[in-house]
């Protein structure tokens, strides 16, 4: 029995409308918006242990390198699990899908060497205890990867991403948020942080709410770094 499976007794998460219609538009993303590139370069030069915060249907997966000597993917939402566990066998390097939530990881302390955060902390319900959990369950100077969406544009389209928030989008789209800060939120967590930029996602076509992203990396400091 996998060690999380005493300790996530039910699933806490579960919305199967927004799972349904994600699965079916993320894959077509892959391709026609390049999501799979954007995948890859997330990932590209990853080592050792990694956990996975939130991994969806498991489009990450194929793109981990094989440098990487495991995946551990922890996902709520019991549709997008069963999905990503079909992508875990296809996967080539080894990949433990996990029944979880991003603010009480079922794993151990500093047990991984780095983590994977994509378009994720948009959804949780706890952003700071999600963060605080990703710090306790990597390893001093760990590594954090990370691809979100959040705050961007001019003053009108940020009075957009707010009102939204506030009204139809959270139930909408599975509790998903468009005018969070992820960077200023990992800084507020204690990462120190690598290297970002701000991109648009798509790249070509239309200018949405969700598409002020930003991709780089953070690590959980070093004892007195």
């Amino acid at each position: 029995m996998p060690p999380w499976s005493a300790r996530v007794a039910r699933d806490p998460v579960r919305h199967p409308l927004f799972a349904r219609c994600y699965a079916r538009l993320s894959v077509t993303a892959e391709t026609r918006m390049g999501m799979a590139g954007v995948r890859e370069e997330l990932l590209a030069g990853l080592s050792g242990r990694v956990i996975e915060i939130g991994s969806g249907n498991g489009l990450n997966f194929a793109h981990y390198p094989g440098t990487v000597s495991e995946v551990v993917a922890v996902e709520p939402e019991p549709r997008l699990r069963r999905l990503a566990m079909e992508a875990a066998l296809r996967a080539q390097v080894p990949v433990d899908v996990a029944p979880g939530t991003a603010e009480a990881l079922p794993v151990g302390s500093e047990a991984f060497d780095a983590a994977v955060v994509s378009l994720v902390l948009c959804s949780v319900r706890d952003v700071p205890r999600a963060l605080g959990e990703l710090r306790r369950v990597l390893r001093p100077g760990g590594e954090v990867r990370f691809l979100e969406h959040g705050r961007g544009g001019g003053p009108v389209m940020v009075f957009a991403q707010r009102a939204l928030d506030r009204t139809l989008w959270p139930p909408l789209s599975g509790g998903c948020h468009l005018s969070r800060d992820p960077v200023a939120a990992l800084r507020d967590a204690g990462f120190r942080l690598g290297p970002y930029r701000r991109r648009l996602l798509p790249e070509k076509g239309p200018t949405l709410p969700t598409s002020y992203c930003v991709q780089g990396t953070a690590w959980r400091p070093e004892p007195g770094g």
